[in-house]
C-alpha cells in the first residue's frame, strides 16, 4: 500500500510552492499539467504515482487541496500558495466571525501587526474555531484569534472563498482580532 499522506504532501509542495523540483511549471491560474506531474513525481527518487493513485488522493483528501479541471489532464491546488497564480477565487461577503488558529509563539507579532500572509498569497480563515484548532496546533500549542470579517467587509476590505471552503484575505489589522482564551 502507498503511503498516500506523504505523497499527497509532495504533491502540495509541488502545486502551492516548487513545480520546479520536478521540472513543471503552473499556468497562469495555478493549473499543472496532469501527465508533466505525474511523470516528473516518477523520476525523483522515493516517490512513484499514477493517475489511480493521483484521482484517489484527490478524491479522498480531508482538506479538499486539490481539483482536476473538467477532463482531469489538469489539477491545481485550491488555495495555499506561495507561487504567484491566480486560482480564480470568488469574491463573497464572509459571515460576521470567521477563526485564525495559530501557534502561542506567533501571538505578539499578531497582537502589534495583524495577519499577514506571509509566505504565501492571501491569509487564511476559518469558519469554525474547532477547525482554526486543528489548523494552529500543527505549529505548536495553538491560540485561536476571533476575527471580525463581518465588519472588515463592512469597512472595505475583500474576502474570497476557497474551492475547499477556506476563507482568504489579504490581511487582517489587529483592531478586527480577539485573542480567544481557549489556548490549546
Amino acid at each position: 500500500m502507498k503511503d498516500l499522506t506523504k505523497l499527497s504532501k509532495f504533491i502540495a509542495l509541488i502545486l502551492r510552492h516548487k513545480p520546479e523540483t520536478i521540472g513543471i511549471s503552473l499556468d497562469h491560474n495555478g493549473w499543472a499539467n496532469v501527465g508533466e506531474l505525474i511523470e516528473g513525481i516518477n523520476r525523483t527518487d522515493g516517490y512513484s504515482i499514477d493517475m489511480e493513485t493521483l484521482e484517489e488522493i484527490v478524491r479522498t483528501d480531508e482538506k479538499g487541496r486539490y481539483s482536476f479541471n473538467d477532463d482531469k489532464t489538469k489539477i491545481r491546488a485550491n488555495q495555499g500558495h506561495s507561487v504567484n497564480v491566480d486560482v480564480e477565487l470568488k469574491e463573497e461577503i464572509p459571515p460576521e466571525t470567521l477563526y485564525h488558529g495559530t501557534a502561542e509563539r506567533f501571538c505578539e507579532s499578531i497582537r502589534k501587526e495583524g495577519l499577514k500572509p506571509m509566505s504565501r498569497l492571501y491569509v487564511h480563515l476559518s469558519k469554525d474555531v474547532e477547525t482554526a484548532v486543528k489548523v494552529g496546533s500543527r505549529h505548536g500549542k495553538c491560540v485561536v484569534f476571533k476575527v471580525k470579517t463581518g465588519e472588515m467587509s463592512r469597512q472595505g476590505y475583500k474576502f474570497w472563498l476557497s474551492e475547499n471552503g477556506v476563507w482568504l484575505t489579504k490581511n487582517v489589522p489587529p483592531i478586527f482580532l480577539e485573542e480567544l482564551n481557549e489556548k490549546r
